[in-house]
């Protein structure tokens, strides 16, 4: 027996292959016929779009739900501008919470405070009223902890990335956040990640990649979060970061090997490897390497052997040339034709050059890239500036130069890092602070809707086409803007200017095989 069929109509549909059509029939989870209004088969149940504008529904193709979970519903720190804000916030969030109670914040980025000094741990401690505190910077790449905390973990203090002051890095981070996370009971947990995919799909999101791997969630956090998918949420897939892990990572359920496996560190941090120091950081300073050559050749061997995909988390230019000279090994090996099938994927890809990028064409590597990064810390004055210098800076997510030359794309937030917000990121990727890097509001679009799709290997998924899977969105236009694709015009700086504030579309349903799992105005 076949489900319901519902018809929408009287919508405006961004479908490429038949402009002209204002309505869809959904049966089976599958689009049955496209068309117009007039010529629309009968349906079991008819929803009326009343002029909005109907598209492909987007992916997110780097997350991390739990934390974005329990940013959503924990303490806020990204509207933070100084030290003295971050303390006068966690007082007033420890103040409600019981004696024993592990203070978790996120988002303080000093990039954007006119002074950047930090609050130190005995401060968080006074503020926190004596209680443990976590509070993970931006790129969570690392943390402020109070001293109470650093006295459950006493052997931190002869790890690297180790300072007094509570600021903590690299591996001592790591120690540190496990720590912190471990107080967060399994409850919240699942709790927490059901508001993540929930509110994804608020935005207009049917699916979303997530990037674990030890130091950024544990296997119980992982495959937890894997049960949840598609149940009412979006769709999760996931991306075990463990080197030579492909075996645990099909165990996990993970449909690849990579995500958040470090090459490197951040640029927040100045944790990032990259080719020249650091200008604001330790004289010489260019960060850290956490994978040599021959580790990322034999992982790609390794997921070779095992069918995965791979990948790595790479930032700085260094790092990436690191994980380059890894797939050259691995094409020596297994030739250039299959490196290229597996369709590898570097998470970031923040700081490229022409030889780098190169690279990602050579061997199909789809580059998974947040466009947010360059709307926070990119153009002058910013953090990218400050760390790099503006010539360099200038330089910085080249996503624009990498479409021109056939690099794929997936967008994503890389949430909590930055907010999930999907038209927001086509729009910063329409505006890049450098205008030759930017792209065409289509060219971004279609990187976070069915770029997302083929970075897992769904070819057919992301579009309005008849057979396609019925995963859509539909959307009211903003105030001020006209119905329909011109709502995607809008958002091009030829047309509006870059930093016109014109509002974004709003999601009123987001369906998912058929399946409705985000309609406005539902509990």
């Amino acid at each position: 027996m076949t489900n319901p069929s519902t018809l929408y109509r009287g919508g405006v549909l961004h479908c490429p292959a038949d402009p002209s059509a204002t309505a869809l029939l959904v049966s089976d989870g599958r689009i049955a016929w496209l068309g117009a209004d007039a010529e629309a088969p009968r349906a079991d149940r008819v929803v009326e779009l009343d002029g909005a504008l109907v598209t492909p529904a987007f992916v997110d193709a780097h997350v991390h739900c739990t934390d974005t979970g329990l940013s959503l519903s924990g303490l806020d720190l990204s509207a933070a501008r100084s030290a003295g804000q971050v303390i006068e916030r966690v007082a007033a969030f420890a103040a409600g919470l019981p004696a024993d109670a592990v203070v978790l914040g996120h988002g303080w980025d000093e990039s954007t405070w006119p002074d950047p000094g930090l609050p130190s741990a005995v401060e968080l401690d006074r503020a926190a009223g004596g209680r443990r505190v976590y509070l993970s910077q931006a790129s969570i790449h690392s943390a402020l902890v109070s001293s109470a905390l650093l006295a459950v973990v006493p052997r931190v203090v002869s790890v690297p990335g180790y300072d007094a002051s509570g600021w903590l890095r690299r591996d001592a981070h790591h120690v540190v956040r496990e720590v912190a996370l471990g107080s967060v009971s399994r409850s919240q947990r699942v709790a927490a990640q059901r508001v993540a995919l929930a509110h994804a799909a608020s935005l207009g999101i049917a699916a979303v990649h997530e990037c674990g791997g030890p130091g950024t969630s544990d296997e119980e956090d992982f495959t937890g979060l894997l049960a949840l998918s598609g149940a009412g949420l979006p769709e999760v897939y996931g991306y075990w970061g463990e080197l030579l892990g492909a075996a645990k990572a099909r165990e996990l359920g993970a449909v690849g090997a990579g995500g958040d496996l470090y090459a490197d560190g951040a640029l927040g941090s100045r944790t990032a490897h990259v080719s020249q120091p650091y200008l604001d950081g330790e004289p010489g300073g260019c960060g850290h390497g956490y994978v040599s050559a021959g580790q990322v050749r034999e992982h790609l061997l390794d997921c070779a052997g095992h069918g995965m995909q791979g990948g790595f988390h790479a930032i700085g230019d260094a790092a990436i040339a690191t994980v380059l000279a890894g797939f050259a090994g691995a094409a020596q090996v297994l030739g250039v034709e299959r490196v290229r099938a597996a369709r590898h994927r570097v998470e970031h890809a923040e700081i490229m050059n022409k030889r780098l990028i190169a690279g990602f064409v050579e061997y199909g590597i789809v580059a998974s890239m947040q466009p947010a990064f360059d709307r926070l810390w990119g153009g002058a004055g910013r953090m990218y500036e400050s760390r790099l210098g503006l010539d360099r800076s200038w330089e910085s997510n080249p996503m624009g130069a990498m479409h021109g030359v056939g690099v794929s794309l997936a967008f994503g937030s890389d949430s909590p890092v930055t907010p999930l917000d999907p038209w927001g990121s086509v729009r910063a990727a329409v505006a890049h602070h450098n205008p030759v890097q930017r792209m065409s509001v289509r060219a971004a679009f279609a990187a976070h809707t069915r770029g997302g799709w083929r970075a897992v290997h769904l070819d057919n998924e992301g579009v309005l086409a008849l057979g396609a899977p019925a995963t859509f969105a539909v959307w009211s236009s903003p105030a001020g803007v006209d119905r329909g694709l011109p709502v995607l015009q809008a958002l091009d700086p030829e047309v509006r200017g870059p930093q016109d504030p014109t509002p974004l579309p709003v999601c009123r349903r987001t369906v998912l095989r058929g399946e409705v799992i985000y309609e406005e105005g539902s509990s």
